[in-house]
């Protein structure tokens, strides 16, 4: 028996809707909100959320004296290909890459997110 559906996930952020605009354009996702809460959407059934946190203190990965908490990995084709298109929507690549198949960045607001291959 299920007792739930349709999970979100939701994450602290300074600027909501600057967040939802990063990765909806990464993912093609729509996006909806304002500067208190925004949502990415693909669908009914895939959501994330971003909502505005005072005040706001980013991760600092990957030290633990700000642990990241959580983490978006995202899959793509190249990495190569993919790198320039992420950093053009504001990411930064971070200084500490710790694997070959896979390449950390850090969004507008610090979180770490991964380009990841299969």
């Amino acid at each position: 028996m299920t007792i739930a559906r349709f999970p979100s996930f939701v994450i602290d952020c300074p600027e909501p809707l600057t967040l939802a605009r990063f990765y909806g354009t990464l993912l093609g996702w729509e996006v909806s909100g304002d500067e208190g809460w925004a949502d990415i959407r693909e669908g009914e059934t895939q959501c994330i959320s971003f909502q505005r946190v005072e005040p706001y203190t980013p991760p600092r990965w990957p030290g633990q004296d700000v642990p990241q908490q959580m983490h978006l990995d995202v899959m793509v084709q190249d990495l190569d290909a993919a790198e320039p298109e992420v950093l053009a929507l504001g990411a930064t690549k971070a200084e500490h890459q710790p694997g070959e198949t896979f390449r950390v960045f850090l969004d507008p607001a610090g979180h770490p997110f991964c380009l990841c291959v299969s």
